[in-house]
């Protein structure tokens, strides 16, 4: 019998997948060094800068605080840097992240070396560039460290005595103090084996500076400034090696002042960031280079490695920009579905770490004196895209850059309330402006933030808030929904109930409201109660109630949002069939652009729970509404589009649009271009693939809910349901297979599948789990904190 049992353990280990199994491998990689024409490629798109080169080819770096993008060339090396505190006027005369610093490795003189080859691989987030010249070896290899705040970058060979450059950093558009505000002074100066970069930006009155450590192992340095002392460089002869540690910051703090006072003083009185860029240069240096990639990696994969994605066995042998190409001529590959998905995952991780400024729209990147829409938080969607994958793909952690900032900001947000229903509704004004709550209108950057008005409605703030309770929903972290998710729900309440006004129909409508960006007639249309303000709303106050259950939290107000959620009525039907945009539309595309790159009527169907499975005709009424509006958008416009299919659980809708997505709007880095580059796009894509695959907003986990055909076979590991379930699921012929849960949060599992209670549930004892049957589609059982429970059909 103990034989017997020994041999179907072994079996087990070899026929069961395993969601500890190793992660499959993700590089993007390219034969060629990206090209480098500098200015004389920058054009206009949309009326802002537009480079083909930096944009479609170079690879990016990033460990939240400072993005870095690689061009792997061989003659003269470009490393672009971006720090995401560094703020000049911008566009808008409210702030803007621009250029930190172009730094140069010259005379490298390897003119056509053999066997090139640059990538970036995910798995570890180290980017390299490797080739032969002259019979010799030469390795790069570049990464951005988050514990220590530093980018690293190694240059070696595998002969003695072959690295010989110049190291030169350049302070990219200086200008002098000007009427218009937009001076920025710096020089560059070299010293032993550093080189300082520093100076000041004129409007915010804002200090910066970078250092550069270079430690060669091995032949001569040489520090040389010119006549000005502006312009310092390090030159390095006959090496063996060279490991350069680069760290970047200003004196910007995240504090509410930042969002207050006026641009000159928003930061009177902080340090000069010398001293904290010294102590974080000498720091890593005190690691050497074995230590700090050890600790990047393993940092880095804590976070990337808990997902697993697998549609197909192949790893092409071809460059990305290659296999790209191909796919956008037809000849699609299921590695590219797997490879944009964790790229997307990258990128935020990249982008979004605790202590640092969420991801802007162009992520944690800009080689532009100002980034294009100012590289800013666009409340309307694009910040709240930015954030869709990280609840589902497990990395809740990335959300923590937005609650600090979003805290930080909340005193302004107030003020704005406060103005904002004395102007529009005085007769619910607040002699308390705490009872006002808080709000926040489409634009908002580093530097500043607006109230609703113009193009879009106070319905911003319920999309902003909706993320502060998924934060808490896939975490069920009480300490979160008390310190963070509830203030943040129950101060927008407080301001969207006061937005309210009745009507003779005894509804309750946003009063004035705007649908985002939609004009009609050449002007932005305002009106009362759109579908975007009022369902924003009630996924606000819906969420707030449970919250409030949850916390055993009674008050006045609650008995009020109680009472005024069910006067809302914020879907309706039109003629057309389609979910209306507007109250008073009658047919589809009456008012405003009917092929308009937002579809803003529709987040209440995604990310919103108010359109659901439910309200099937409210459904029904999502696709005619999709259908019509049609897929002529932007990138980020066509990510929304596939994460509404997969709500409306259409799998091959929703893959059409990730292939669109591939297909139009993705560049040979794989980039999503709005255009220009816009991040939101990848990010949203991540997050639509994530929902084609596992959804959990009904009140079930729902395994495979729009799987298109093309994904026959497959498996994913690690991603997560509300509940904080980590779901593992295995499938042949487009049906379920396996599935692993893990409770990380215990609590009662509900699952929804076809056919699940003829699924065998045991723990990871092997002991069979007793379940409750609700149908033979649907079944719920106990878990108990940090058990894995294993179904098989």
């Amino acid at each position: 019998m103990k034989t017997r049992l020994f041999l179907l353990l072994i079996m087990c280990l070899f026929i069961l997948p395993s969601a500890s199994a190793q992660q499959k491998e993700y590089s993007l990689w390219y034969s060629q060094p990206a090209p480098n024409e500098g200015a004389e490629n920058i054009v206009k798109s949309r009326g802002f800068p537009y480079d083909k080169y930096w944009e479609r080819w170079s690879l990016p770096i990033g460990n939240g605080y400072m993005g870095a993008c690689i061009f792997g060339r061989t003659d003269t090396e470009r490393i672009q840097l971006t720090e995401k505190t560094f703020g000049v006027k911008g566009p808008y005369k409210k702030g803007g992240i621009g250029n930190f610093a172009e730094i140069y490795i010259e005379g490298i003189h390897h003119d056509q070396p053999l066997n090139y080859k640059r990538s970036l691989r995910l798995n570890d987030a180290i980017s390299t560039v490797n080739y032969q010249y002259e019979g010799v070896n030469y390795t790069r290899e570049y990464f951005a460290n988050y514990p220590s705040n530093v980018i690293v970058v190694k240059l070696k060979a595998d002969q003695p005595g072959k690295i010989s450059f110049t190291l030169r950093p350049v302070l990219p558009y200086l200008h002098e103090y000007n009427d218009e505000g937009t001076g920025r002074t710096g020089k560059v100066s070299a010293q032993n084996d550093l080189i300082t970069l520093t100076g000041d930006i004129q409007f915010f009155r804002l200090p910066y500076e970078a250092q550069i450590k270079v430690i060669p192992s091995g032949g001569q340095l040489k520090a040389m400034n010119d006549e000005s002392g502006n312009n310092g460089t390090i030159r390095i002869q006959q090496a063996d090696s060279v490991v350069l540690l680069i760290n970047a910051q200003t004196a910007y703090q995240l504090k509410s002042s930042v969002f207050t006072a006026s641009p000159e003083n928003k930061f009177t009185g902080n340090e000069h960031p010398h001293r904290a860029v010294s102590q974080c240069i000498q720091k890593a240096a005190d690691k050497g280079y074995e230590a700090l990639c050890k600790e990047h990696i393993a940092d880095y994969q804590s976070l990337f490695s808990r997902v697993d994605l697998r549609l197909c066995d192949e790893t092409p042998g071809i460059p990305t920009d290659s296999l790209l190409h191909d796919y956008q001529r037809g000849k699609e590959s299921l590695y590219m579905d797997e490879l944009l998905f964790q790229y997307g995952r990258y990128l935020l991780i990249a982008s979004s770490r605790k202590g640092s400024l969420p991801p802007h729209l162009q992520g944690a990147w800009s080689q532009y004196e100002y980034a294009p829409w100012s590289g800013g938080y666009w409340h309307n969607i694009n910040i709240q895209m930015n954030y869709w994958a990280a609840f589902n793909t497990n990395l809740a952690e990335v959300f923590i850059p937005y609650v600090e900032y979003n805290e930080a900001f909340r005193q302004s947000a107030n003020e704005k309330a406060t103005s904002y229903i004395k102007k529009n509704n005085p007769d619910a004004l607040s002699a308390i402006p705490e009872e006002n709550g808080w709000t926040i209108g489409t634009g908002a950057n580093a530097f500043s933030i607006d109230s609703p008005g113009g193009h879009s409605g106070p319905g911003t703030g319920g999309f902003t808030t909706k993320l502060f309770w998924d934060y808490y929903d896939f975490t069920r972290d009480e300490d979160i929904l008390k310190k963070h998710s509830y203030p943040a729900m129950l101060g927008m309440a407080k301001f969207l109930s006061k937005t309210l006004k009745p009507t003779e129909e005894g509804y309750l409508l946003a009063d004035p409201s705007s649908s985002p960006e939609q004009y009609h007639n050449g002007t932005t249309y305002q009106t009362k109660g759109c579908a975007f303000d009022q369902g924003m709303i009630w996924e606000s106050f819906h969420d707030v109630l449970k919250a409030a259950d949850i916390l055993k939290e009674e008050s006045p107000f609650l008995r009020t949002i109680k009472e005024q959620i069910g006067k809302l009525d914020a879907i309706q039907i039109g003629e057309s069939g389609q979910i209306k945009e507007y109250r008073e539309e009658k047919k589809y595309s009456d008012i405003g652009d009917p092929r308009h790159r937002h579809i803003s009527h529709l987040c209440a169907l995604y990310p919103g729970t108010l359109i659901n499975a439910e309200t099937p005709e409210w459904l029904k009424a999502a696709t005619v509404t999709l259908n019509n509006r049609g897929d002529k958008s932007t990138g980020w416009g066509v990510a929304h589009r596939l994460n509404l299919w997969a709500r409306v659980k259409d799998g091959d809708m929703a893959y059409q649009r990730y292939q669109l997505l591939l297909k139009k709007y993705i560049l040979e880095n794989l980039w999503n271009m709005h255009p220009p580059f816009q991040i939101d796009g990848n990010l949203g894509g991540t997050a639509g693939v994530a929902e084609m695959l596992i959804q959990s907003h009904e009140g079930y986990i729902n395994p495979l809910p729009a799987l298109p055909a093309a994904w026959r076979d497959g498996s994913y590991e690690g991603l997560v349901a509300r509940g904080n379930f980590v779901v593992s699921v295995f499938w042949k012929q487009g049906l379920m297979t396996q599935m692993d849960v893990l409770s990380r949060a215990g609590g009662e599992c509900v699952i929804q599948y076809k056919d699940i209670a003829n699924f065998t549930i045991k723990d990871a004892k092997g002991k069979k789990v007793k379940t409750i049957r609700e149908s033979k589609n649907r079944i719920r059982f106990a878990t108990q904190k940090g058990n894995t429970y294993y179904l098989n059909h």
